[in-house]
């Protein structure tokens, strides 16, 4: 049987932004990739399934596997807010491979930073992840959503950020070059950030965390002080972790490395480069899904 009807082997990275696809087999590795739509479980998983399964068969397609393959594929899929049972049953039950394995982005971000070894992870970005493989488990503090947690991620950012917007506006916190922006960005209406607001999902307050991170850069102090509470937040939940000053230290995400100037300094005396992505973390979980089926 050709290589590519055999042994496929799918990985899958899912977040409030998007969704990314790897797909290829065991005897060679990734062979293609592909992008897809937001694929965030709590804000709409069936959204994030739909998404998932046309990345997935945009990426088949780009190398020739058939349908056929694909059903007898392994998969891993790591999904920003797959945190329940019944969440990760679902989705698995739902999609059509041999062998289908869902975890939150933790486990995968973690396989990927870190390629086996140990270590801790920052990884930011619509949201956040506090966790380590210390001992040889994953363990994680944080990550219940934006609703009731993700604190210092790019929503948290974004929702903390119109908040702040509307404060200025009823003259109980004052007026920067900021929230003037940012207010600007909805015709100073206070209305027009109510209705954002009542169907914003994470990935839509994400948008806005890039010019809360160019006000901190600018000197806003309220810019400067909601990060520095986000940081606060991750040292503790590290610490909480078992985390010492020198050890291994991934900041990953659109905004891990800009929390690395509120951090206390001798966090960083072991920051070290991911060895990979969340997606190859995926990819390599699968992998070894797909050996462990075949003994």
């Amino acid at each position: 049987m050709n290589e590519l009807q055999s042994n496929v082997i799918i990985g899958v990275d899912g977040g409030g932004t998007g969704c990314r696809v790897a797909i290829g087999t065991l005897e060679t590795g990734v062979l293609t990739q592909a992008e897809g739509g937001r694929a965030n479980v709590t804000t709409d998983i069936d959204l994030a399934m739909r998404n998932v399964v046309a990345a997935i068969d945009v990426a088949a397609k780009d190398v020739g596997i058939a349908p056929s393959a694909l059903a007898k594929s392994t998969a891993h899929l790591g999904l920003a807010g797959a945190i329940t049972a019944t969440q990760r049953s679902r989705i698995a039950q739902a999609l059509p491979f041999a062998q289908v394995t869902v975890t939150d982005d933790r486990a995968t971000t973690l396989a990927g930073a870190f390629s086996g070894q140990e270590g801790y992870l920052l990884a930011v970005g619509t949201g956040t992840i506090v966790a380590t493989n210390k001992g040889g488990a994953v363990r994680s503090v944080g990550g219940w959503g934006l609703q009731i947690s993700d604190q210092g991620s790019g929503a948290w950012l974004g929702r903390a950020a119109l908040e702040h917007v509307l404060l200025c506006y009823d003259g109980l916190e004052e007026w920067s070059d900021l929230s003037v922006t940012l207010f600007a960005q909805y015709g100073n209406d206070p209305s027009a950030v109510v209705d954002f607001a009542t169907i914003a999902t994470p990935g839509d307050y994400g948008t806005l965390a890039p010019t809360v991170i160019a006000g901190a850069i600018d000197g806003d102090t309220w810019a400067q002080s909601t990060l520095q509470r986000g940081a606060d937040y991750m040292a503790r939940g590290l610490a909480q972790l078992g985390f010492q000053p020198g050890d291994a230290l991934c900041l990953l995400g659109g905004l891990g490395p800009h929390y690395a100037r509120y951090l206390p300094p001798a966090y960083l005396a072991g920051k070290m480069d991911a060895k990979g992505s969340a997606l190859d973390g995926a990819f390599a979980l699968a992998r070894v899904e797909h050996q462990g089926r075949s003994i």
